[in-house]
């Protein structure tokens, strides 16, 4: 155990280092403004933006979260792997264009284009308040992973998490997005080395692939359960179609993401590596599968927290040296992602909420500024998150935050194709359609942890008097409802006359590129 916990703190205070380091790395004249602290001066090419997009979206929740639900409820967890396919042909052109129209008008965040667009201050607040509030849970994650490691190397209390995100933070607040850009590289290479040596390593210990699927069947056939197996049955494929289309359409609606594609350079860059991101798809089915041969390795989570159970497969297959290796790997893994996602949300705040309410006049340092001392209170937001909801499966603090962040698709995804909808009908939307959300989450009750509220994003239809045993994901319905009322209340905006806002945006804004004089350079684009 202490070769373990010798090796994981020299490689993680090793990349802590690396994290301070990337304030030098590619720095600009001045790093006080949001679009160098923020977005890293906008100039990362096309291997810097696949390890940084990359270590955005592939976190703890890969290596933790996902293998967890395998493990407790067979192949409804691998509807991770569908929607990270499906997922990258699907936003390529949505993305685009907003890093176009985002780099012709210096916008920062989703918000800023919803302003933009729809000429809406509330419709903006409302995108950026969402955005921060569905980032919190995804942070929270990413403590739950880190947590997860301590606890399987014996190093109990809250202390040494404490510790670690104190180390986050300073860099963070230091660095900006060049720390995680940086770091991304040597997260994603032990990821991948540890991935690689497990899926070829643990199986030939246990038996061969056989013996692993064999040792799944056994254990769903022995403890039956609704939702439950190896295999998808009738009362859980309409929850998996709609849990990977829903989390596909809302995988880039997250400020993190937003932030990692306008660092991009240019819109090669973007093309580039949604082709090339589906790699990752591969090595997230072989990370479910982990679930399955901590079932055949005959793994028990420490107490009830199923988010030790792959921590504890690698202590209990791999030799002390790797076991290092691979604790390094998921506590790394879990640092990247919650440093851009806290530099995301502390940007919603600065841009949509700080300059908008409070300083109109704010100069690039403030904003810097506060933006800084806003990632600090977003990480404690996300703890707050581990102390109030506490569902079964970790996995479920992300799906609760996609629940929450699909509502903003009708302003911001479709935004950047139509002008159609009217802004107070996109309000209406917004508000019935979180409603709704909230609403589902708090009615879906987990008998395993003895929570009666916000167990999981499973929503049995039998709640709406359906004689069924049949559940959805809810963040699904939400958006449904979301969609209608937009529709009716734009219908009926437009019928009685209502002023609609100014769209400050043009038709050709969305197709410029790197050269185009549209796109201003970065002192000018801040400063309109």
């Amino acid at each position: 155990m202490t070769t373990e916990i010798v090796i994981f703190a020299v490689l993680f205070l090793l990349v802590s280092g690396l994290g301070f380091v990337a304030a030098r790395w590619r720095r600009p004249g001045d790093l006080a403004s949001l679009h160098e602290w923020g977005l890293g001066g906008r100039s990362f090419g096309s291997w810097v933006t696949w390890f940084l997009i990359g270590g955005d979206l592939y976190t703890a929740y890969t290596f933790v979260a996902v293998p967890a639900l395998v493990f407790g409820a067979g192949a409804t967890g691998f509807f991770a792997v569908p929607y990270t396919v499906i997922v990258y042909p699907m936003v390529m052109l949505v993305l685009i264009r907003l890093w176009s129209v985002s780099h012709v008008h210096g916008l920062v965040t989703p918000a800023d284009f919803v302003r933009a667009r729809f000429g809406s201050s509330t419709l903006a607040l409302l995108v950026a308040i969402t955005g921060i509030v569905a980032t919190m849970p995804y942070i929270a994650l990413q403590l739950v992973g880190i947590e997860a490691v301590l606890k399987t190397m014996g190093v109990t209390g809250d202390l040494p998490l404490i510790i670690a995100f104190a180390i986050l933070a300073a860099y963070t607040y230091q660095s900006g997005l060049r720390a995680p850009a940086l770091i991304a590289f040597v997260k994603d290479s032990l990821i991948y080395l540890v991935i690689l040596v497990a899926i070829i390593y643990i199986p030939v210990k246990l038996g061969g692939w056989g013996s692993v699927f064999d040792a799944a069947k056994a254990k769903f056939d022995a403890t039956p359960a609704p939702g439950d197996g190896i295999l998808l049955n009738s009362s859980n494929q309409l929850q998996y179609v709609t849990l990977a289309l829903g989390s596909a359409l809302a995988l880039f609606l997250y400020p993190h993401s937003v932030t990692g594609v306008l660092a991009s350079r240019d819109r090669n860059v973007i093309k580039r590596n949604m082709s090339a991101l589906p790699a990752y798809s591969l090595l997230l089915g072989l990370i479910a599968l982990l679930g399955y041969m901590a079932i055949a390795a005959g793994i028990t989570p420490i107490g009830k927290d199923t988010n030790t159970l792959i921590p504890k497969l690698f202590d209990a297959v791999f030799p002390d040296w790797f076991t290092g290796v691979a604790f390094a790997a998921i506590g790394i893994g879990a640092l990247v992602p919650a440093a851009i996602m806290s530099i995301a949300a502390a940007n919603l705040f600065t841009r949509n909420i700080y300059r908008e309410y409070f300083k109109r006049d704010a100069t690039d340092a403030q904003e810097a500024r506060v933006s800084k001392i806003a990632s600090l209170v977003v990480k404690v937001g996300a703890v707050l998150f581990i102390l109030l909801i506490d569902p079964q499966f970790s996995i479920d603090l992300q799906l609760i935050g996609g629940v929450i962040i699909l509502q903003t698709l009708p302003s911001v995804g479709l935004g950047l194709f139509t002008r159609w909808f009217h802004r107070a009908g996109l309000i209406a939307g917004w508000i019935a359609g979180m409603g709704t959300g909230l609403v589902l989450l708090y009615n879906i009750a987990n008998p395993a942890n003895n929570h009666a509220h916000f167990g999981s994003s499973a929503f049995p239809l039998k709640q709406l008097g359906l004689d069924t045993k049949i559940t959805i994901y809810a963040g699904f319905l939400a958006l449904i409802v979301n969609l209608v009322v937009a529709v009716l209340a734009t219908l009926v905006a437009r019928a009685m006359k209502a002023a609609d806002g100014p769209d400050a945006t043009q038709p050709d804004d969305y197709h410029a590129d790197q050269g185009d004089p549209r796109v201003h350079d970065l002192e000018v684009a801040s400063s309109t």
